[in-house]
């Protein structure tokens, strides 16, 4: 293998930029010819594509987002869009393909696998939501993203006598809603995983209200339900004063945490060994500090998360 090519494509994630250096590092200590793929898939279709070295990728590890851009394309599911992009990686006579992101990235690289395409993925996106039991790259600093602005809504909802009800990220994962909750001790967690009632819902906030709480926290996965209707009708059925907030792009963005600069960094390097040992059509991730690899069509089905265990456990604790 002589020629590496890395993108990265759909949300941008923290600890991005940590592994696209460690693909280029190691590509450059085992003598191959690192390459990057501007703006994702996009990219690629439309040949962007160029050669980098050491210094390219200097400088990156706290950065935020990534540093060769990312975007999404929807037509890459057209035989005819993937056939222009797998022409632009002979032109540039591209052994080996390293794609980082989420799971439309990784759907996109499995169809490039089945063309012939030598191609290894990374899993990175916030809503950690690929098929394995690790944690994709980006989760951690979102995780602690949401987990400090949840603090300071805390804050304010006790200092006002008030029920907050928050929205975050997450596309179909309960992950985020659920972790974050957790961490938080929010009074009620609302995912797609856990049915919810509204009826139950108000019961249970007009009995806080009647032992006297202060406040109230929700925290809710997106595309779930409308906060803001939510929250009026809370007002409504249980006279405690409602917000709603959703925290939106503020949870994609900011310095990446010491978790996704390592995990970055070691799957990063992880994902050129794979392309070197001929290891292909598959997705590295960590599973308790150890490397794993996985096949693209496994980790591209839907998640399924021990929702039980979790609910429970976190009332033994909470």
């Amino acid at each position: 293998m002589k020629r590496i090519a890395v993108l990265t494509s759909g949300g941008d994630a923290p600890g991005m930029n940590a592994c696209i250096r460690a693909v280029v590092r190691t590509c450059i200590s085992k003598n191959i010819e690192p390459y990057i793929v501007y703006d994702g898939y996009k990219g690629l279709v439309e040949g962007r594509i160029q050669k980098v070295g050491r210094r390219f990728v200097s400088e990156v590890l706290n950065r935020g987002g990534t540093i060769i851009g990312t975007a999404r394309l929807n037509e890459f599911d057209k035989k005819e869009v993937r056939l222009k992009a797998i022409n632009n990686l002979k032109k540039h006579n591209i052994d080996g393909l390293v794609v980082i992101g989420g799971d439309g990235t990784i759907r996109g690289a499995n169809e490039l696998y089945k063309e012939g395409v030598k191609c290894v993925a990374v899993a990175a996106t916030i809503d950690n939501d690929i098929n394995t039991k690790g944690y994709t790259i980006g989760f951690d600093t979102a995780l602690n993203t949401i987990t400090s602005l949840l603090d300071k809504i805390r804050d304010t909802s006790s200092s006002h006598n008030r029920c907050s009800i928050v929205e975050v990220m997450g596309r179909d994962c309960g992950d985020l809603a659920l972790y974050s909750g957790i961490a938080c001790g929010a009074d009620i967690i609302i995912t797609k995983e856990k049915k919810y009632d509204r009826e139950v819902l108000y019961k249970e906030i007009r009995k806080m209200k009647e032992e006297g709480r202060r406040h109230v926290l929700i925290v809710t996965s997106e595309n779930i339900l409308n906060v803001e209707e939510l929250a009026k009708d809370i007002q409504r059925e249980t006279g405690f004063e409602t917000r709603s907030s959703i925290f939106g792009h503020l949870q994609r963005g900011g310095v990446p945490s010491a978790m996704d600069r390592v995990n970055g960094s070691l799957l990063g390097g992880e994902s050129v060994n794979k392309l070197i040992n001929g290891e292909y059509g598959e997705m590295v991730y960590l599973l308790e500090q150890n490397l794993k690899a996985a096949p693209f069509e496994d980790v591209t089905k839907e998640k399924s998360i021990d929702i039980k265990y979790m609910y429970e456990h976190n009332a033994k604790v909470g």
